[in-house]
């Protein structure tokens, strides 16, 4: 089966590479974006061989897991840019709630799984991560920015020794292939993209955002290099730092760090 976008991104002017084996999506689309391109297109391919997560850490997807990235063109400042990727995380939960609704109905018997998205950019299947979203911007002529949004989901396989333990869809039952999950991200795609609306509607995403959120209300500690922040997940404020009410009642946004809930906080706060 090909790679093909959904009839919702065909019909809103999307275009697609695809690619039976490439070095790293993000890179390739960013690539074609200080080459001119202005369209927004999709890089994608089911084996990806020197892809980065957050943290410059590597993102290796063997033959059969997704790694795809979109490219955008815009004119919004970079702090703008950077709420797309809650709109990234909805648009993949959404692809593959239905994805999986699909392939439960072809098993009688078999439950539907339940998804929850994790600050700034993972996406779990229960406690396990399931796919991360990486997106890097870059000034380009006619002073706009090139956004990329890489999204790396686990189909067949899962990476071992991750911060957070990490599963796969075949490990959770769910036998569908990357080419299967990619048609409907394309179109969910579209969907939150518009709701986004070059961050006018960062409200509303916010707000959906939230709903699909995992661990508000848990016990959190945030590691930024040497520093923890230790409290309670409030929420995330409307430039989409996480607000962290500590023991002593404050209300601490945190743009970027390392996150743990629960139990696992306590380890990531040692």
């Amino acid at each position: 089966m090909a790679f093909t976008l959904g009839p919702r991104a065909i019909s809103a002017g999307y275009r697609l590479a695809a690619f039976d084996q490439i070095g790293s999506t993000n890179a390739e689309a960013m690539s074609c974006a200080r080459d001119g391109l202005r369209s927004p297109m999709w890089f994608v391919t089911s084996e990806q061989t020197a892809g980065r997560g957050r943290r410059h850490r590597p993102w290796i997807a063997p033959r059969g897991n997704l790694a795809g990235s979109i490219l955008e063109v815009m004119d919004v400042p970079p702090a703008i840019a950077a709420t797309l990727g809650f709109a990234a995380g909805l648009a993949l939960e959404s692809a593959l709630r239905s994805v999986s609704i699909e392939a439960a109905s072809r098993v009688p018997g078999s439950g539907q799984l339940k998804f929850s998205l994790k600050w700034p950019n993972d996406l779990l299947a229960g406690s396990q991560k399931l796919a991360g979203i990486l997106l890097e911007a870059e000034s380009v002529a006619d002073d706009r920015l090139a956004v990329v949004v890489g999204i790396g989901t686990n189909v067949v396989a899962a990476p071992e020794g991750t911060p957070t333990p990490a599963t796969s869809l075949a490990a959770l039952g769910v036998h569908i292939g990357a080419e299967e999950l990619f048609t409907a991200l394309s179109d969910a795609w579209v969907e939150f993209r518009g709701i986004w609306d070059n961050g006018r509607g960062f409200a509303a995403i916010r707000s959906l955002w939230l709903g699909r959120a995992a661990g508000i209300g848990e016990r959190v500690a945030i590691r930024t290099g040497a520093i923890t922040i230790d409290g309670i997940f409030d929420t995330i404020d409307e430039t989409g730092c996480l607000i962290v009410r500590t023991p002593e009642g404050q209300r601490v946004p945190v743009a970027a760090g390392e996150v743990y809930f629960g139990a696992a906080a306590s380890v990531g706060a040692a």
